[in-house]
């Protein structure tokens, strides 16, 4: 096939419908569910101030270059001061903002105690019963209910 027989070859390149229509790409951002011992690290935002006072699964983006799993165990590193290993992530994609998209991840703790150190004043460990004790970001919620599934299964 010539340029001549690519459908709208006729434009020209001022024309915008010349130019190709790109969805803009969101970016991620990862949380990981930290779970030890049956009980899941919940962290308590700082900021922003929107978000004060709200518990989440703590992250961040995922930077150029980087995979989620890469990103997780680098996020968790300067936010709680440990080392994790990313398992499984969890089904599900939420919307957090306009271009930014949330994955979240379950993570195993290696070494260290998770500490407050960006953007948190305040970690709990939680039992699947006392997930509903904290005031979960929205997009956090579908999350942590599927933890609670996992963590009520039996094991076997």
């Amino acid at each position: 096939m010539s340029a001549s027989d690519t459908p709208g070859a006729a434009r020209t390149a001022a024309d915008p419908a010349a130019r190709p229509t790109e969805a803009p790409r969101s970016r991620t951002v990862v949380a990981g569910a930290v779970i030890d011992g049956g009980r899941l690290l919940a962290a308590r935002r700082s900021a922003p101030t929107h978000l004060a006072g709200r518990w989440e699964l703590p992250g961040g983006k995922v930077e150029p270059g980087e995979s989620d799993g890469q990103a997780l165990v680098r996020e968790l590193r300067e936010e709680l001061g440990v080392e994790t290993e990313a398992v499984e992530r969890i089904p599900g994609a939420w919307p957090l903002a306009p271009g930014l998209v949330l994955h979240v991840w379950t993570a195993r703790l290696l070494a260290g105690e998770p500490a407050p150190l960006e953007d948190h004043d305040e970690l709990r460990w939680l039992t699947a019963d006392r997930f509903g004790e904290v005031d979960w970001l929205e997009p956090d919620r579908p999350a942590v209910a599927e933890i609670a599934r996992r963590l009520a299964r039996p094991t076997g």
